[in-house]
């Protein structure tokens, strides 16, 4: 086993296109798995033909690498990560595998969007990152500067990155503070009795020297990664400490910073900017490198001892001369393995806070975690390779790999007797051919043709076998040694060791006959991997610290897991994603008789790709959701041509839509206020209204639907209102605490009470004190208290209130009162009130999409129940029974409560008709009927997603860039020039919608000068009412008689409905000519 102190497990993050995997294939090349000459050409990591084609890498890929340092060899586990935006969920299992991570900014284009989004993954998941400037080369010979434009030009950089560390810093401070402040109850008063925070302090005593970038510090690279050289202030400082006789220690604090050399005196001073004199950044360093481009070179190659080819010297482009001297003087790999051996922790290392957030899942604290499983700290700091230790992996990501590139498939290289034998075999067949040539013609061809068929039918038979995929595990060893053929615990990501500890004897060991517990399987592992890039090779055990591959888990993980020998290890903390998964698409294949190959296809790609998502819709379209469209790329060929094999088509991406309702606009189309103008069209709209509403249905004029069921017994009147946008924001984010209160009150009223542990309370109680004060003012009077439910799918962005006087009903915070209060009893078909809701927000009626941001209240809700005799008392007392049954029913199935009441009829034939069976289901479907009518009768919008886009473009393409913004309906948010360079970034919000083929066509309209990064942020209303007619003179002046002008949010919606199959109003024929028919008399 080797020496953990020795391992450094790392990644590469950076923002797309700045040199991630040109850098990996220097540092390959330091170790001689490809050569040198090839580095940065090759791309070596990037193993797929698409990421060669793209030029882009899709999949994070690691590979080990030796590099001596001083007394020691160390062991390098490096991992490429991609950078494009789509991708970024790959990064986030790269990041938590790893120790540090190498930060690459490009020199010229500087920090940029996924630049800030890498350093949050890095700062989150706590591990410590270096910083490499990469691309300096294109300083000098494509922008030209000074040495001293190069120098304010590079500080620059890291004022940027460093200023991106500072803000998650500070906010990190600031939450911890306000923590504390919290626990002590304490905001100090003064004798006003006003509170006083003072936010600084906290600030101010922390110490935040280590976090930032600067070269003195030793943790800055600069380099030209395609080249091949780099250098740290290190490199320097050493030779001019020999040069100049001045000791090491100085040269590495003044070197980066306002000292200059007075050359007189013989002495470094500071202050070189307030006397304009050169930093000695530029005088030693920047200088020398500039100066490689003059023909005075050849004294300074033979000063260095660096050997140059004679082309190279001759050669008429500076870059090849430039890259000749350095890569050979400066080596990149050097400098950069030197920094992360220094620089970056060892797997021993490893944070104590970092292990107690990883081990701390959801919302649970470290402290309340069983004490066995808190003892397991001491085995992740130890990270010691002895046998008694518990083995502790985690698996981040499984990743498919051809079964041909599996060690054991691969061909062993021949032995010399092997060659001679098949070297006779050879010459035998030979002299027979000869022979048998010389006897006749054709006998001859028929014999070699039976050999050639045989031949062919043996070749095609082991394919068949090996075309099957086979799934490596990407997993980190965080304590024990593994060995093959250990028996282990793979854990899912909602295993709960407290449940377990207490269902498993003591001391077991995952050999012995357990019983099942719920997300916990016992497995062996098979076969341990080294990665290497492309290659893999087997391994008989990896110790502790280690990054590996694990093959054959494939049965047992989905996505990602932990593995461990002991019982009472807790699942890791879940990646967290960066981006969310929007753009959908129906898969079918070409011939119908392929599908059950789909279905298994679609199977392993969710389990290759931890971003990607595969569902089966209501409407049975197999659905694939991803990040993006170059992922959606990326996993329709892999499905095509790895997983299912077969000819697929796509539909075009399902564009996911909201519905709500909003206040009653105060102006019409042309900006008139309403209610002034004369209704021009006020007969013809008047007939409208009565066709509106079906029989059953009255409102009035606040806009309250009433509605009676079809047997007359019950009657709802229910009102629709929209929510403001902080409540919908609001409900949106806390999805998972209004789960965790529904299971709650689910499980009081079956009688059992739920533990909810201190913290999820704290959140609830926070959510609830944030709930009141959006929801302020005379109509949300007490409203927090009367929620009935949220919806759709019991945890969505809308509120069923309670209006009505005579119904008191358990509150949803039951959670919160600890005590139930008495004499709050349920109402009889409460539940088919809430399924009814439920419906109504799981598919709106403008074109069946979810609703988001509507408040529904129910103001009227009447039974006439019959009388049902003797029988009254034992019916009440069963329909209460049924009542708990049904509700989970209820919940996976809105008709469950029908079924649940239709069984009492058979066991009281001589109860009236109408009893309880078909009344709920009638009450369902009423109160359904009464929301989406209530809804329409609140002026209706659609809800588009958006996506934030920033584009980083020279100031000769803005222009077409706002043309193609404009013309996808985007809005521009904010344009900034770069300072130092001739760049724009400019932020827009752009509906999803309209994203698709976006960034091609930016691309083609900007000769690729301008490349966009979209992310989904929010949900936005379209402004444009999807129903709207000209109704006044002055709309009728402004728009004309037809109004055919395009309305937005009427496209978007007659979309949706003719994907659905829904009735869409339109005329088939636009412009009609006289038909001509081909007979004689026209």
């Amino acid at each position: 086993a080797r020496k953990t102190t020795n391992i450094r497990n790392l990644c590469i993050l950076a923002h797309v296109d700045h040199g991630k995997t040109t850098l990996a294939d220097s540092l390959v090349a330091s170790n001689g798995i490809i050569s040198s000459r090839l580095a940065g050409k090759l791309r070596y990591l990037d193993s797929r033909e698409d990421e060669q084609i793209r030029g882009i890498t899709m999949k994070s890929s690691a590979i080990s690498l030796h590099f001596p340092l001083g007394m020691n060899e160390y062991l390098i586990n490096l991992i490429d990560s991609p950078g494009h935006v789509d991708f970024s969920s790959e990064v986030s299992t790269a990041v938590r595998l790893c120790d540090g991570a190498i930060v690459i900014v490009d020199a010229v284009e500087g920090v940029c969007p996924q630049t800030q989004v890498v350093l949050r993954q890095a700062w989150l998941e706590n591990i410590r990152p270096v910083l490499v400037i990469n691309k300096i080369d294109r300083l000098i010979v494509e922008l030209k500067l000074t040495p001293q434009e190069a120098y304010i030009h590079l500080k620059k950089i890291l004022e940027q990155v460093n200023a991106v560390t500072g803000t998650l810093f500070t906010s990190k401070v600031m939450e911890e503070r306000a923590e504390k402040e919290s626990e002590k109850q304490g905001p100090y008063e003064n004798s006003g009795g006003e509170q006083i925070y003072d936010w600084s302090a906290g600030l101010e005593d922390t110490d935040d020297s280590h976090l930032y970038f600067s070269p003195d510090q030793g943790n800055v690279v600069f380099a030209s990664a395609i080249d091949g050289w780099g250098f740290s202030i290190h490199q320097f400082a050493q030779i001019y400490s020999q040069k100049m006789g001045i000791r090491v220690e100085v040269l590495l604090k003044t070197l980066w910073g306002d000292f200059y050399l007075n050359a007189k005196a013989k002495k470094i001073m500071k202050g070189a900017q307030s006397k304009g004199k050169k930093p000695l950044f530029v005088q030693l360093v920047t200088t020398y490198i500039f100066s490689f481009i003059p023909a005075k070179v050849e004294k300074m190659v033979a000063s260095l001892g660096v050997k140059v080819a004679a082309r190279d010297l001759r050669h008429s482009d500076p870059k090849v001369l430039l890259s000749a001297v350095c890569s050979q003087w400066l080596p990149v790999s050097q400098a950069v393995l030197t920094m992360v051996c220094e620089k970056l922790p060892s797997p021993l290392d490893v944070a104590s806070e970092r292990v107690e957030k990883l081990m701390s899942v959801g919302a649970r604290r470290f402290d309340s975690l069983p004490e066995r499983t808190q003892e397991l700290k001491k085995a992740f700091l130890e990270c010691s390779n002895e046998d008694a230790a518990p083995v502790i992996v985690f698996v981040s990501k499984m990743f498919a790999v051809d079964s041909k590139a599996l060690p054991q498939n691969k061909q062993r290289p021949l032995t010399q007797e092997e060659i001679a034998q098949r070297r006779e075999l050879a010459r035998q067949r030979h002299a027979e051919r000869l022979a048998a040539n010389q006897v006749s013609e054709n006998p001859e061809s028929a014999h070699t043709g039976g050999i050639a068929e045989t031949m062919e039918v043996l070749k095609s038979e082991p394919d068949k076998e090996e075309s099957k995929e086979h799934f490596v595990a990407f997993a980190r060893v965080y304590s024990g040694v593994v060995r093959r053929g250990t028996k282990v615990f793979v854990l899912g990501p909602k295993y709960d060791p407290a449940q377990a500890l207490k269902m498993l004897p003591e001391g077991c060991s995952s050999a012995d006959a357990l019983p099942s517990v719920p997300h916990m399987s016992c497995c062996t592992l098979d076969s341990l991997y080294l990665l290497m890039g492309r290659e893999l090779e087997e391994l008989e055990e990896v110790p502790s610290g280690n990054v590996l591959g694990i093959g054959g888990m494939e049965e047992w993980i989905l996505k990602s897991a932990t593995i461990s020998t002991s019982p009472a290890c807790p699942p890791f903390t879940p990646l967290n994603f960066e981006a969310t998964p929007i753009v959908r698409v129906a898969i079918e294949p070409k011939h119908p008789s392929e599908m059950p190959r789909l279905v298994k296809g679609m199977k392993l790609l969710n389990q290759a790709d931890p971003c990607a998502e595969v569902l089966i819709q209501e409407t049975g379209e197999h659905v694939l959701v991803t990040a993006g469209e170059v992922h959606l790329q990326r996993c329709l060929d892999d499905l095509r041509e790895r997983f299912a094999q077969i000819e697929i088509s796509a539909s075009k991406p399902i564009i996911p839509f909201r519905e709500t309702v909003i206040r009653r606009p105060k102006v019409d189309m042309v900006n008139e206020e309403l209610g002034k103008q004369q209704k021009v069209a006020v007969i013809h709209q008047s007939k409208e209204e009565q066709y509106k509403y079906p029989e059953g249905v009255q409102v009035d004029s606040s806009g309250l639907v009433t509605l009676t069921t079809p047997n007359k017994m019950a009657t709802i009147g229910v009102r629709a209102m929209p929510l403001p946008e902080e409540v919908t924001q609001l409900l949106e984010a806390n999805g998972s605490l209004i789960r965790t209160m529904e299971q709650f009150s689910l499980s009081m009223k079956e009688g059992k009470a739920l533990e909810i542990n201190q913290r999820t309370l704290e959140s609830i109680q926070d959510f609830k004190g944030k709930l009141e004060s959006h929801l302020q003012g005379r109509k949300w009077r007490d409203a927090v208290n009367r929620i009935w439910s949220f919806g759709p799918r019991r945890c969505g962005p809308n509120l069923l209130l309670n209006n009505l006087e005579s119904y008191q009903r358990p509150s949803v915070w039951q959670c919160l009162e600890g005590e139930r209060v008495p004499g709050t009893a349920l109402r009889d078909f409460d539940n088919s009130i809430i399924s009814g809701f439920q419906l109504a927000t799981l598919s709106g009626p403008m074109c069946e999409e979810p609703l988001m941001g509507v408040c529904l209240s129910v103001e009227r809700w009447d039974m006439k129940l019959p009388s049902l005799g003797s029988h009254q008392d034992s019916m009440d007392g069963e329909e209460k029974v049924s009542d708990g049954d049904s509700k989970q029913k209820a919940a996976q199935e809105p008709w469950g409560a029908a079924e649940a009441y239709g069984s009492h009829n058979k066991r009281w034939p001589d109860v009236s008709v109408d009893c309880y069976g078909p009344f709920s289901g009638q009450l369902i479907a009423a109160m359904k009927e009464a929301c989406r009518h209530a809804f329409q009768h609140q002026p209706q919008r659609l809800m588009a997603a958006m996506y934030t886009c920033e584009i980083m473009a020279t100031a000769e393409v803005l222009g077409r860039v706002y043309g193609v913004l404009s013309k996808r309906e985007g809005r521009i948010l904010q344009e900034e020039m770069k300072e130092g360079t001739d760049m724009f970034i400019i932020k827009a919000v752009l509906p999803v919608a309209e994203s698709f083929g976006f960034a091609d066509e930016i691309r083609k309209r900007t000769s690729g000068l301008a490349s966009p990064q979209l992310v989904f942020s929010h949900w936005e209303v379209v402004s444009s009412d999807p129903f709207w007619v000209p109704t006044t003179e002055e709309e009728y002046l402004h728009f004309g008689e037809k109004a055919d002008s395009s309305n937005q949010a009427l496209k978007y919606m007659n979309g949706v409905r003719k994907r659905k199959g829904l009735y869409v109003e339109e005329k088939i024929v636009e412009h009609a000519e006289k038909q001509r028919t081909l007979g004689k008399n026209k």
